[in-house]
């Protein structure tokens, strides 16, 4: 097996000494190869050694511009620093050199949720939810992203998805419960904020809806 392969096996099995000394050896055997500062690269984002994986994977583009994934490395990098719109640049990058993942449309959304464009997140978030159709978090998500367009038939739909997938999935069921609100179906809302809590007992959202609309009803 060869060391690169041999190091990602490492990294996933979390020796990441060993992972370092394979790819280490590796970019050491073919210095103009990406792949090995590539691999450095999100193996130094495993660590959050932001400072190091940031100059890995700008190695690798200078030896390849097109090197889709250390453009999405960058994007990751930058992402968990919360600096949004310059992961925002790089996951286009990826994408622009041919990186078609439910992975970097789906980063590359919630870089824009973040910045609160909900509009231009929605988009990213349907291609990553049809490239991995059961991702429960890529699909709740797309679901979230939905209702805040205001596109409330198709966000129920999605969580229903949601359900199907991980049937106890809280925040799901508060969702549903919002929708419910939202179509003016109060009872229906209360039993899907009253499941969200049996599965999560200290969901504040689902216990402060639950409350209100107790009161709404009883009045």
């Amino acid at each position: 097996m060869d060391k690169l392969k041999k190091g990602i096996e490492e990294m996933q099995n979390h020796n990441y000494e060993q992972a370092a000394r394979l790819f280490t050896e590796a970019i050491d055997e073919n210095p103009k190869e990406p792949v090995g500062y590539i691999n450095f690269g999100n193996l130094l984002t495993h660590m959050n050694d932001y400072e190091r994986a940031e100059r890995f994977f700008n190695r690798a583009i200078d030896l390849d511009k097109e090197a889709a994934t250390a453009y999405y490395g960058l994007g990751n990098v930058y992402y968990e620093q919360e600096k949004y719109t310059k992961a925002q640049e790089q996951f286009i990058h990826a994408i622009q050199n041919g990186l078609d993942e439910a992975d970097v449309h789906f980063m590359l959304g919630m870089t824009f949720i973040h910045q609160e464009y909900v509009k231009l997140a929605l988009p990213y978030l349907l291609r990553a939810s049809e490239l991995a159709p059961a991702d429960v978090d890529i699909q709740f998500q797309y679901g979230l992203c939905l209702a805040q367009n205001g596109q409330i038939d198709q966000a129920q739909q999605v969580m229903e998805r949601v359900l199907q997938l991980e049937n106890k999935h809280s925040d799901a069921y508060y969702n549903l419960g919002v929708v419910a609100l939202h179509k003016e179906k109060p009872h229906e809302a209360l039993k899907h904020f009253e499941q969200a809590l049996e599965i999560q007992p200290d969901h504040m959202l689902a216990a402060h809806a639950k409350s209100q609309v107790e009161q709404a009803l009883n009045e």
